[in-house]
């Protein structure tokens, strides 16, 4: 393990949060909330990364709610769903439906992930013992006795080291924090990629229509009020293929899936256009160490499927919220109140990303490419039946273990304000 050299800037803090992704800010939020000191330390000199996950779901809006964010982050300019259909064949179906929802939760805001930090960020900032660090890039963590004590970080203004009583990798699926605490990582297999592209939108596009499959291919359309932000299914490791078959043919793939699109996929005018996500599927056998713990990507990465990675990472944070404030009111958390976080978070990763490799293995390795006719039987029942909507916007919306403020983070934040 790096030993902190002579840093031009030293930092001592309670929590230091190396990421200011959903995870990294809504923990750093949190513990500043109950009193506790943190640095949140953020690589990039702002939020703004084009195609990430927009999707804020249920159970984040619940959190919001009792956290009395809501209305203020709702004034956000943004898009809802309250209920999401799938176009199979030309025919839409509509499968879930979040509207028997408490009114809270009614719905899934699409917002760009930029807004979202933003908001959560400039609520933080408001907060005295909460300190975000733009341009900070971790290198390396520190550790004495088998411990880790803080992290080093490189920063506009040079070398930094942060001395904490508790390091948080909440610093993504390339996470630099999991690499240098030496935690094993269990790869699943996974057969897709995905191209995002944006086409614009126009008056007459569907409105409640999240999937198109036509042929086999899949289209994912996500608002942005403006345009569409498109998430176009590939077989993973097919990029360079479809590259050599040049651009055309691609417009064409995905006119396929969205004829109504085609004259407006010209607008993908060169491949500077098509970003590719490189799917995969991941979790830490072992989140925690004393000192340090991994959550959010950095603890699981999660495929696209569902839209659910931003939405676990943040129960994440809450979760550790709720376990770890009142021991860092005190001090150092133990170990075993760290492994905590992921006894708790351990359960409903497992569970979706059971439920990804499922959909990835039976239904989208047998879909994408292949010319032949889909099985619509669930579909049709979920269109016939209107109350069976809310099982899937349940296991979408919610997730398996949806976190709530505990009351005694909420008895915290009395005291802390």
């Amino acid at each position: 393990m790096a030993r902190a050299p002579n840093a031009s800037k030293q930092l001592t803090t309670r929590c230091a949060i190396a990421g200011g992704g959903p995870a990294g800010v809504m923990l750093g939020y949190l513990l500043a909330r109950a009193g506790v000191d943190v640095v949140v330390l953020e690589k990039h000199a702002d939020f703004f990364r084009d195609f990430r996950g927009d999707t804020v779901h249920p159970s984040t809006l619940t959190v919001m709610q009792e956290l009395g964010l809501l209305e203020r982050f709702l004034q956000r300019p943004h898009q809802e769903l309250r209920r999401i259909g799938l176009d199979i064949g030309g025919r839409t179906y509509q499968v879930v439906d979040f509207r028997g929802f408490p009114p809270e939760a009614r719905r899934v805001v699409l917002m760009p992930q930029w807004d979202f930090l933003d908001f959560l960020a400039q609520e933080a900032r408001r907060l005295p013992t909460f300190r975000l660090l733009m341009e900070a890039q971790v290198e390396a963590l520190t550790e004495r006795d088998g411990a880790v004590t803080g992290l080093m970080a490189q920063t506009a203004d040079g070398p930094l080291t942060v001395a904490a009583d508790l390091v948080v990798g909440a610093d993504g699926r390339d996470s630099v924090v999991r690499d240098q605490a030496g935690f094993a990582l269990r790869k699943l297999s996974v057969p897709i990629d995905v191209l995002w592209i944006r086409v614009s939108k126009q008056p007459g596009d569907p409105e409640t229509t999240l999937g198109r499959i036509e042929h086999g291919r899949v289209l994912i359309t996500i608002d942005r009020g403006d345009y569409w932000q498109c998430a176009f299914l590939i077989r993973k490791g097919a990029l360079d293929d479809i590259r050599r078959q040049g651009l055309q043919a691609l417009r064409d793939e995905i006119a396929v899936a969205a004829p109504y699109m085609k004259a407006r996929l010209e607008e993908i005018a060169d491949w500077d256009a098509v970003k590719l996500l490189t799917v995969r599927v991941e979790r830490l056998e072992r989140w925690a160490r004393q000192g340090l713990i991994c959550i959010g990507d950095a603890a699981h990465a999660m495929s696209p499927v569902g839209g659910v990675g931003i939405n676990l990472a943040l129960q994440d944070a809450v979760a550790a919220a709720n376990l770890l404030a009142a021991p860092l009111r005190a001090g150092a958390p133990s170990l075993a109140q760290l492994e905590r976080v992921q006894a708790r978070r351990e359960w409903p990763t497992k569970v979706v990303q059971g439920f990804q490799t499922f959909a990835h293995d039976k239904v989208l390795s047998r879909l994408l490419g292949h010319d032949r006719p889909m099985a619509t039987w669930p579909f049709k029942l979920l269109d016939a039946a209107p109350p069976l909507r809310s099982l899937p916007a349940r296991f979408i919306g919610l997730g398996p273990r949806p976190e709530h403020i505990s009351p005694g983070l909420a008895e915290l934040f009395k005291t802390a304000a």
